[in-house]
């Protein structure tokens, strides 16, 4: 048997190994194997186990808050982890765009909808019970997530990795590359999670501060993505160059994923703000329900003291 070796793109070419990015390739591209899919993995299974201690002692917990977690959250962070998007992220500024989006604002909301935390006090008991309310409520879990103090964070985050040497080295190291991937996640939840306020948290605003919080996070991506659009020089310098793709185009990449920042922001932005807003109005109509209760309450109870009055005042006739 006579082994043939298959010419790779770079020697033939000058490309990489990978073929010209297309939807078909985020489905033949998959790679399992990271530090994001190990996390991924145990989360489902801390989550999926508390959901089932719950179900055996007879208490409910909302099916929505397992599908937004399971399926949304962690659903939507390994498909640009596991899938070709991870293939490509270091090769296309652009699909990085993308995950960065997914792995920043997305996959963080759907978490927060899922309230972990919720579900973790309900299904911890004793010292653990004990020991995550003091994390909650020690010093720094206040500090990290006060909503400014995490806005900034937010804000902060993506400005200092594009326009600094750092996000070079996270194409040269695959570590660190790791390790943004899982400060992407960590930042977004510092942001969402206070903002959505299903979990018990400290540091919660009423809706209007949390809705004025997200219509100022707009203009910062706009900002930072028409920034990347315009720039006269290439993100990480010449390393997209170097690749030799001959299937892209390193300054018409940048555009498109300053476009994807630009665009994916705003839209995320806005259907975050929708949220809060149904989440304001249902507030609004549970309180309203209940000061009807206190007031039917209050009727009830001012009606049996005059009906007692009127007794006392005027006995019944015995005769």
């Amino acid at each position: 048997m006579q082994l043939v070796e298959t010419p790779t793109l770079l020697a033939t070419g000058g490309d990489t190994d990978l073929p010209p990015f297309s939807p078909a390739t985020i489905f033949t591209e998959i790679n399992p194997v990271g530090l994001v899919s190990l996390l991924l993995l145990v989360a489902a299974a801390v989550y999926g186990y508390g959901v089932y201690r719950l179900r055996l002692r007879g208490d409910r917990w909302p099916v929505g808050r397992t599908v937004a977690f399971v399926a949304g959250g962690l659903g939507s962070i390994a498909a640009v982890t596991v899938t070709g998007i991870e293939a490509y992220d270091d090769t296309l500024l652009s699909v990085h765009m993308v995950q960065h989006m997914v792995l920043t604002m997305v996959g963080p909301i759907f978490l927060a909808l899922g309230a972990p935390v919720t579900l973790a006090l309900r299904t911890l008991h004793g010292t653990s019970r004990k020991t995550l309310l003091s994390v909650l409520h020690s010093r720094f879990v206040r500090v990290v997530t006060f909503p400014l103090v995490a806005f900034g964070i937010f804000i902060a985050n993506p400005f200092v990795l594009y326009f600094t040497g750092l996000y070079r080295a996270t194409l040269e190291h695959a570590w660190l590359h790791e390790f943004v991937h899982v400060h992407f996640i960590v930042t977004g939840c510092l942001f969402f999670w206070p903002l959505l306020g299903l979990d018990p948290l400290p540091n919660r605003w009423p809706y209007p501060a949390r809705a004025l919080l997200m219509v100022l996070s707009v203009p910062f991506h706009t900002v930072l993505g028409l920034t990347i659009m315009q720039s006269k020089t290439l993100l990480a310098g010449d390393y997209y160059p170097n690749l030799h793709l001959s299937w892209a185009n390193p300054w018409d990449d940048q555009v498109t994923a300053g476009g994807i920042l630009w665009a994916g922001g705003e839209i995320v932005s806005v259907v975050m703000l929708g949220v809060l807003v149904l989440q304001w109005i249902k507030q609004s109509e549970r309180e309203a329900r209940r000061i009807d209760r206190a007031l039917d309450r209050a009727e009830a109870e001012e009606a049996a003291r005059a009906a007692t009055a009127t007794k006392i005042t005027n006995p019944p006739d015995v005769r």
